[in-house]
């Protein structure tokens, strides 16, 4: 199972502030959103990094995760999730757990709830909140080439994801997640 953390974004309504780089427990957010994919079962995990990725590789440490730039992450998460999928095609990864830097409140627990959702190489699944789909989500590998050739814009797989509903398992975790983003100034309160 290997996991894929999307940390791309230039922060825009963060006043530029990419948000793989802000502080949370005295260590970059990135950090901490790449472990909480190790901790709950994800080997290997691979870090996508786009806005300021010298700063964040010269700040956090990544060297237990693959990396790799996004050179059009301003075009959205969709072309980062492509990005991902491309590098984890040859790792041997039957499924992949798909989750966003922006969400401190996901942990090691989520992840592994939907990872153990794994049902074969064609599982889909994802992560739910009050019954409302959420991250982390779960690809098996053999929906990867449709999956990215889906992936657009910010929208990132949710096209797939809807067209796909049927086939899709929703794993709560409302009791041991909360789904926020860190997307504006006033979001910052829930960092420590």
């Amino acid at each position: 199972m290997a996991g894929l953390l999307l940390a791309a974004g230039g922060g825009r309504r963060l006043g530029g502030r990419p948000k793989a780089l802000l502080d949370h427990r005295g260590r970059p957010l990135v950090e901490h959103a790449a472990r909480a994919l190790r901790d709950g079962g994800c080997d290997p995990v691979h870090i996508v990094l786009g806005a300021a990725a010298g700063s964040v590789r010269a700040r956090a440490d990544l060297s237990a995760y693959g990396v790799s730039e996004n050179p059009d992450w301003a075009q959205g998460m969709g072309s980062s999730l492509r990005v991902g999928l491309a590098a984890l095609a040859g790792s041997g990864a039957d499924a992949v757990a798909v989750s966003l830097v922006d969400q401190p409140g996901i942990g090691a627990a989520a992840v592994a709830r939907v990872v153990a959702a794994y049902d074969g190489g064609a599982s889909l699944a994802s992560a739910a909140y009050d019954g409302r789909r959420g991250h982390p989500v779960l690809f098996g590998a053999e929906r990867w080439p449709d999956i990215a050739a889906t992936a657009t814009g910010d929208r990132g797989a949710r096209a797939y994801l809807q067209e796909h509903a049927d086939a899709l398992t929703l794993v709560e975790c409302s009791d041991i997640a909360e789904p926020y983003d860190i997307d504006t100034p006033e979001d910052l309160h829930r960092l420590r």
